[in-house]
């Protein structure tokens, strides 16, 4: 089970269709092992793309590496983690990713990805949980930020809980930092 009482848990989100060579794959992986050296335990969906990234990058470097799984998915979770957590909704799944994290980096990815930016952003903005981090690294997030902005109802304040990274230790320093 996932438990934050005597560390330092931060969730990485992302994409699952990214291979071993794109830059995704790269930076989740650069990602990982820095926040790993830093002292955190690292929380992912355990399954390919950026979860196995982010996975492999701690693990390299020694760190712990939670994967909340779902029963329904029939493919097998990455083999950088050190724990798993299955759980049967997607929902519940959701909660375990969010509810013990001290912070999050989410990088491109696809509406599963969008959902649990929305998820945790929201949960933020309604102060369900306390201030963390919600960093999102790559360049495309600005891009989708503006154009939520001008098509939806998000207003500057929403976006001020946002932390825009452009590599892993502009990401890795933010975490580190509002985290302290």
């Amino acid at each position: 089970m996932l438990d934050n009482t005597s560390e330092k848990i931060v969730t990485i989100f992302g994409g699952s269709r990214c291979s071993e060579n794109s830059p995704e794959y790269k930076e989740a992986k650069e990602l990982g092992g820095r926040l790993a050296e830093a002292g955190f335990t690292i929380c992912t969906g355990g399954y390919l793309g950026i979860m196995e990234a982010a996975s492999h990058g701690a693990r390299e470097k020694g760190g712990r590496v939670f994967g909340v799984v779902m029963n329904q998915f029939k493919g097998e979770p990455n083999r950088f983690l050190t724990d798993k957590v299955a759980t049967d909704h997607f929902y519940d799944r959701l909660q375990h990713l969010i509810q013990r994290s001290v912070g999050f980096v989410a990088l491109r990815g696809g509406m599963g990805t969008v959902t649990e930016i929305s998820l945790v952003w929201n949960k933020l903005q309604t102060r369900v949980i306390e201030n963390r981090p919600l960093v999102l690294l790559g360049d495309c997030w600005r891009e989708v930020v503006n154009c939520w902005q001008e098509n939806l109802v998000v207003s500057d304040a929403d976006v001020k809980f946002l932390d825009f990274a452009h590599d892993a230790e502009e990401a890795s320093r933010i975490i580190i930092e509002k985290t302290k």
